[in-house]
């Protein structure tokens, strides 16, 4: 229990003034002993027992008045599990809300989701909390925002829900530079979130500078976290996966190929709504588990085909609404354009095969081989795929390169045979290892990414790769495959866009068998191939959240959220269009795998903070805070009754009753 008004605690002492009264007035008159008196004094010798009791029962009783009244002005606040304000006035109060697609989940009140749940216990609970300074840290663009009261957070537009992840160790790190510019006192840091792995990124090394940096602070900040990670029942989500026309003997024709997830196996058959080209056409879909994918259905465009547009895809409404919509926009592909740079050219004749081999008829593919020489002078602007087989590139090649990556380009570095100290996005070259045996691929990322099993479900055979040379790769990475050696074979820089790569060995039967294998180089190739064409496409499909303010600066809307405001486009789902250019913004892939940080986890990443901790089910209307001065006022009314009965002088006994008897008993 804590208090609003700690200070009035101070009066605390004043509970002794019945005490003293008491001690006073037995003090106040001066003894004369007389033979009448004494024989009163003897005659209620029996009686003086509970005399004595009920003196101090009333003293107790005004003691207890006093201090219930006390207790009532210091305004007590009460928790349903655990102390969260700290007592006193908070200099800053700065709140980290979560708005994530998967905030938007109900719970058992129908139209309360979890981010509507969380912003009203904000403020109920905040309102009560007496702070200076009010801090948001905008969940889309990890921007602070000072309110003037918590009623803001209701209306702030910060705290509506984006399709866009959240970063809660971005925010954190927004926060803590808020704290280290403006160096407040007293600190609280609220944080509402469904615990999301992938809001939350527990495995990053972020988390340990963050908690190093809190621990450092020169004012203590403590923690608070309201999580609603309660699952969904029943909720379905739909992922388009592919959208592209294509001329027919009948006409021009949309194949689009999407998923429908569920998170409980049922079968049965889903309704999917198709809007493209101004028609809606309603296209059924078995669902036999927890994933179903339909692949390329064929919608034919009637009327005036075009060759771009844009669609949507709606599936009925469930437990989540966030994940039942899906946007997409259609246009003649782009060419696929391969760079290969390296110091000869030993080795690049496979990841020239691989590349240049498109995955249909359709589709054109072209690979060019070049040294790095070479590649000063080349034609950087439509290259989709840079393979990089050369030391890392230097002063001349960096800004280069780095225009693929910014653009959202693919790069994968192969390893050269020199030593380097350099490094490109935090990544560089250790030792070269060798096994004439051959090190196994005993793990590797499944789910997504370069590696991630195809459509049926199949896993790629990496685990069929002998890698006989290999070359370690430095520096903070995400591993996406390892040997059981322990070190990566390939690995994913931590970079905004995820799009460079480290491939430890080469594609020659010297160093491994990912030429004769071919099934793995070729699909880590294609795949990373297509990611980067998307790059160039005049009709995109991006990520929420991933794109820059720059480019959506004037972007058009053709369809999205009309409570999204046009400086937020790139955070909100829908279609958009600049310079002859069409975007289509979703949700991340993770927004669709409803997997939870657990709490030991957590709780690990405040290890050594002051952090506490409240599970809350969505729908349920439990305050955090409440004020109990009621309750203390109560209970002084009950000790000034209790004191009033006490005080009430016993019934003397009737004239009838006073016989000798009873005068010699009372006297004995």
């Amino acid at each position: 229990m804590s208090f609003l008004q700690p200070a009035m605690l101070w009066a605390l002492p004043i509970i002794a003034l019945p005490i003293v009264i008491h001690l006073i007035n037995q003090r106040r008159y001066r003894t004369i002993e007389w033979a009448a008196m004494t024989f009163l004094l003897a005659a209620t010798t029996m009686s003086r027992g509970y005399a004595r009791i009920r003196q101090w029962l009333i003293l107790a009783m005004r003691t207890l008045a006093i201090a219930g009244l006390v207790f009532a002005i210091s305004r007590p606040l009460a928790s349903g599990w655990l102390r969260l304000a700290a007592p006193g006035t908070v200099d800053t109060t700065i709140v980290l809300l979560d708005t994530s697609p998967s905030m938007q989940q109900q719970g058992n009140r129908a139209g309360v989701t979890k981010l509507d749940a969380a912003r009203t216990q904000l403020m109920q609970s905040l309102k009560l909390i007496h702070s200076n300074h009010w801090i948001v840290i905008d969940s889309a663009t990890l921007q602070p925002h000072e309110i003037e009261s918590p009623e803001m957070l209701d209306s702030l537009v910060p705290t509506k829900s984006t399709s866009a992840s959240a970063d809660i160790p971005g925010m954190l790190q927004a926060a803590y530079e808020y704290l280290r510019d403006n160096r407040p006192s007293q600190t609280e840091i609220w944080i509402c979130s469904d615990l999301r792995q992938n809001d939350w990124d527990a495995e990053s090394a972020r988390w340990k500078v963050l908690r190093e940096a809190f621990l450092e602070a020169p004012t203590p900040t403590r923690f608070h976290l309201l999580a609603y990670g309660d699952g969904a029942a029943g909720n379905r989500s739909i992922r388009l996966t592919a959208a592209e026309t294509r001329e027919t003997m009948s006409g021009r024709e949309l194949l689009i190929s999407l998923v429908v997830r569920q998170s409980e196996a049922e079968k049965t058959t889903l309704p999917v709504r198709l809007e493209v080209a101004g028609g809606i056409t309603e296209i059924p879909v078995e669902l036999t588990g927890t994933e179903t994918e339909l692949v390329n259905y064929a919608i034919p465009l009637a009327g005036d085909p075009q060759k771009r547009g844009w669609g949507r895809l709606k599936i009925p409404a469930d437990a989540n609404s966030a994940d039942n919509e899906f946007y997409f926009v259609f246009d003649e592909p782009p060419p696929r354009q391969t760079m290969i740079v390296a110091e000869n050219d030993k080795g690049v004749r496979s990841l020239q095969l691989a590349a240049e081999i498109a995955p249909d008829v359709e589709t054109v593919s072209a690979a060019r081989v070049m040294t790095p020489q070479q590649a000063q002078t080349a034609d950087w602007d439509q290259v989709a795929l840079l393979l990089w087989q050369a030391e890392l590139p230097d002063d001349s090649l960096r800004p280069l390169v780095e225009s693929v990556v910014d653009r959202g380009g693919r790069v994968i570095f192969f390893p050269p045979e020199g030593n380097s100290a350099d490094e490109f996005a935090g990544l560089g070259w250790g030792d070269w290892h060798e096994e004439p045996v051959g090190f196994q691929t005993v793990n590797w990322r499944q789910d997504q990414d370069l590696l991630a099993n195809v459509r049926s479900g199949e896993a790629l055979p990496v685990n069929e790769l002998s890698i006989t040379r290999y070359r370690t790769i430095e520096g903070e990475q995400s591993k996406l495959a390892t040997l059981d050696s322990g070190d990566a074979l390939l690995s994913c820089a931590i970079t905004p866009r995820r799009n460079v790569y480290f491939c430890g060995t080469r594609a020659t039967d010297d160093h491994s068998t990912l030429a004769r294998n071919g099934i793995v180089l070729y699909a880590m190739i294609q795949r990373a191939l297509a990611d980067g064409a998307e790059s160039l496409a005049a009709a995109r499909q991006v990520v929420a959240g991933e794109v820059d303010a720059d480019q959506s600066v004037h972007w058009q809307r053709l369809a999205s959220d009309d409570a999204a405001v046009s400086t937020r486009f790139r955070f909100h789902a829908g279609a958009y269009e600049q310079n002859e250019r069409l975007y289509a913004v979703n949700r991340s892939s993770d927004e669709d795998r409803p997997l939870i940080v657990d709490s030991e986890r957590t709780a690990g990443l405040f290890q050594g903070l002051q952090f506490d901790r409240v599970d809350e089910q969505t729908g349920e209307d439990n305050a955090l805070l409440r004020e109990i001065w009621a309750t203390f006022l109560f209970l002084m009314l009950l000790a000034l009754i209790a004191e009033a009965a006490l005080s009430i002088p016993r019934r003397r006994p009737s004239q009838a009753n006073v016989t000798p008897a009873f005068v010699k008993e009372a006297a004995a």
